[in-house]
């Protein structure tokens, strides 16, 4: 009889102890916890996935069909302006010139002859015009044939990097057959887009041209030199809803080439920022909401306008101010014109709980 007292005690401890614990775990569920906005200086950091270009990027491509008899240098070697390249055979247009050169000379002494008979009046003007017109002909065939001799010949038209050959010596190439690229990454340029919402933050703050930005490479290492924002592109993408953005890097060590990728960083500074955690609002027709706490603790619906994201924030444009209070948690579990209980948060602590931090 004494044991059976003792178990069935024990039960009942057990039940009240689990029903206590659930309770327990029921309103610790149903807390509600509120902070207010933080008005303060902060910077606005964004990354663009970009893509590196050089200032100057050509293809190199034969003007005369024959033979590649020479090739002089190799491939990713830097070269100078004017240095020779490639040697397509001559031969061919080496003797078309040297045929020219002699019409162009027959044409000359015929010239002179005409000219001293015509001197004398042996012969009519006409005539020596004609002589000058033939001999004018034959000076012309007799450059056209220096020009495609001067075609065999490919060279630099700038300093740069040569990129991989297509061809290899001895091949037979046509006229306009692409042998290799140039690239001079003396400087490089980098595009990216920008999304309309924070082109008009930036343009808000006329920081669009002359913006000073880094580049993050594909490393995750910040490339040591700055960029410039020189270029943006007259109109957005109507798909995308982004507009395209041209920054300008020094590459003296040349570390940077063509068609590399990585990110292009902005940081842009913000004076009397009003920020809020983003987990404090919702969206509803694409417009941002929060749930502001008046002072008999009912809960109101308010529009708010956002100036920019960040990583956990934003930075209110509209609808909220210092000082007001703001549902953090539990935003699903009240109702428009809820009197509600609540737990009160310094918006300091909770930020500093946020991956992003006010300056």
């Amino acid at each position: 009889m004494k044991k059976q007292f003792m178990l069935f005690g024990l039960c009942a401890l057990l039940v009240h102890t689990s029903c206590k614990t659930k309770k327990e775990e029921k309103e610790e569920a149903s807390k509600l916890v509120a902070t207010s906005p933080v008005k303060t200086d902060t910077t606005l950091t964004k990354e663009y996935v970009c893509q590196i270009r050089s200032i100057q990027h050509i293809e190199l491509r034969a003007q005369e069909r024959g033979y590649l008899q020479k090739i002089y240098v190799d491939e990713g070697q830097f070269v100078r302006k004017g240095q020779l390249l490639f040697q397509i055979m001559p031969n061919l247009y080496e003797a078309e010139a040297q045929k020219a050169a002699a019409e162009a000379n027959f044409a000359e002494v015929e010239y002179q002859n005409t000219k001293r008979l015509a001197d004398s009046n042996i012969v009519s003007a006409s005539e020596l015009r004609m002589a000058k017109a033939k001999l004018d002909k034959a000076n012309a065939e007799f450059s056209l044939a220096k020009v495609h001799l001067q075609f065999t010949e490919i060279r630099a038209p700038f300093d740069g990097i040569i990129d991989r050959f297509l061809v290899r010596q001895g091949s037979l190439v046509d006229e306009g057959e692409l042998l290799t690229s140039l690239s001079d990454n003396s400087k490089m340029w980098v595009y990216f887009n920008v999304p309309e919402a924070e082109y008009l933050f930036y343009a808000a703050n006329h920081k669009i041209n002359k913006q000073q930005v880094q580049l993050v490479t594909a490393a995750n290492q910040v490339f040591p030199h700055p960029g410039i924002v020189e270029t943006i592109e007259a109109d957005f993408d109507n798909e995308t809803g982004n507009i395209p953005f041209r920054a300008t890097f020094p590459n003296p060590n040349g570390l940077l080439r063509f068609g590399e990728t990585g990110n292009i960083r902005i940081t842009e500074p913000i004076k009397n920022a009003i920020l809020i955690p983003q987990k404090a609002t919702f969206e509803v027709l694409d417009k941002r909401y929060v749930y502001v706490i008046d002072k008999e603790n009912r809960v109101k619906t308010r529009e708010i306008g956002v100036t920019a994201e960040m990583e956990d924030l934003f930075v209110v444009s509209s609808g909220l101010n210092e000082g007001e209070k703001i549902l953090l948690e539990g935003i699903r579990k009240v109702k428009e014109d809820d009197k509600i209980a609540y737990e009160y948060l310094d918006p300091k602590q909770v930020i500093g709980h946020l991956k992003v931090h006010a300056e």
